[in-house]
């Protein structure tokens, strides 16, 4: 529980670092409302677009793998540099062309529609290894959940940005009236590029092994590697559940309530915004009761929420629910990036963070396909059911399995 002092001053490298989330969240808000219904402007089945970000996870999923260890070794910021490169690129071209393959392409590397919350694709890894590293341990549950609310926020504008599009349609028909969102996001990538480049990135203070202490960091790192495994484990099983719903809502609430993406947006938008609220609220209770006791219970009432949704009677009730499934699930976001980062010394929280996110993109890549094809068969309802059945397996493993692996010796890893 926090005491009253004075906590330090936070770390210049740390409040870029949380500026360029922000941003490049507005972007992602804007297109996690947009491109799903961008591709429906241009004739896509949902079956289609499900395979479309079925591909682009899982080729963020395996670039993601290979960056965490790297930049472990040669740095992080380098890594940074190069997505908000090819972000800028990536986008401008999508401007210029909307030939298929360059739709492929461009959303298996820049994550466009999937609700990245802000982190910077595939190199995400590289990005969370660099914050936590000038985040001591007591801090980190607090600086990751505000992280997580930043990139909410950002995510919410974005939104709401994607709402108003109804407003330039007559001068923008059809595919045309979502242009400009992605100069948004191409105007942010360019901002965010020099923002990072002006920064420098020290190299990690790390303590020698001395020859006697050999068997014992033997010892940690197996169980290092154990923790992390069943992390690798537990996540893709909540991953799968996320995968069968969220990617392609936007698409779900157009067919089954005939709404457009200036409700959508709407809804999301708000919503979001509350969220990087809960996120702050999360880290707090973090430390009063614990990360792993505020993750399960936020988890579990996400769970009976997200059963509720297709059951829905109209799109009041679902928007509703979303709005408060959304806030208790995603509020505990970076209270769970905290821990994960938290299960391993310095020198391996690039691999620690690479496993998350594989451990996410990987199964959750699986779900818009199955989701796109159950929704074209008319089975609407049934996504939601498997989603809400996976992600409470997940609340119980994350308590009862994992958290009891983390060894104990990194507890005062950084205090």
């Amino acid at each position: 529980m926090p005491d009253g002092r004075s906590r330090p001053a936070m770390h210049h490298v740390t409040r870029r670092l949380l500026w360029a989330r922000g941003l490049r969240s507005v972007g992602q808000g804007a297109l996690v409302v947009a491109f799903v219904l961008y591709l429906k402007d241009l004739n896509w089945t949902a079956a289609a677009i499900g395979l479309l970000l079925m591909v682009g996870t899982l080729a963020g999923a395996a670039l993601s793998l290979l960056v965490g260890p790297i930049s472990d070794r040669y740095g992080r910021r380098r890594f940074l540099l190069v997505y908000q490169a090819a972000l800028v690129v990536g986008t401008g071209a999508l401007m210029a062309d909307r030939a298929g393959w360059l739709l492929v392409v461009t959303s298996a590397l820049l994550g466009y529609g999937r609700g990245l919350n802000g982190a910077a694709g595939p190199f995400a890894p590289a990005e969370q290894a660099w914050l936590a590293q000038a985040v001591p341990r007591a801090a980190r549950a607090q600086v990751f959940s505000l992280n997580g609310a930043v990139g909410f926020w950002g995510m919410g504008v974005g939104s709401l940005v994607a709402a108003a599009e109804p407003l330039w349609q007559r001068w923008l028909p059809g595919p045309s009236a979502y242009e400009p969102l992605f100069a948004l996001t191409l105007l942010i990538g360019l901002i965010n590029y020099f923002q990072i480049a002006s920064l420098r990135e020290e190299a990690a203070v790390m303590e020698p092994t001395r020859p006697e202490d050999l068997p014992a960091a033997a010892d940690l790192q197996r169980r290092e590697n154990v923790a992390l495994a069943a992390l690798f484990g537990i996540n893709a099983i909540n991953a799968l559940g996320v995968g069968l719903f969220a990617p392609l809502l936007p698409y779900w609430l157009a067919v089954r309530f005939g709404v457009g993406s200036g409700a959508i947006g709407s809804v999301f938008g708000i919503s979001l915004l509350v969220t990087g609220v809960a996120s702050i609220a999360n880290g707090m209770a973090a430390e009063r009761y614990g990360l792993v006791r505020t993750v399960v219970w936020m988890r579990l009432a996400g769970v009976v929420l997200l059963a509720l949704l297709p059951l829905a009677p109209d799109y009041a009730w679902a928007a509703t629910l979303y709005f408060v499934r959304s806030i208790l699930n995603r509020g505990a976001l970076g209270a769970q990036q905290a821990f994960s980062v938290g299960m391993v010394r310095e020198r391996r929280r690039g691999l620690a963070s690479s496993l998350n996110a594989a451990s996410f993109g990987l199964p959750s890549a699986l779900g818009p396909a199955i989701a796109g094809q159950m929704i074209d068969a008319g089975e609407l309802e049934l996504p939601f059911f498997l989603a809400a059945g996976l992600q409470l397996v997940y609340a119980i493993l994350f308590g009862s399995v994992l958290a009891p692996l983390v060894p104990s010796e990194l507890e005062a890893d950084d205090a």
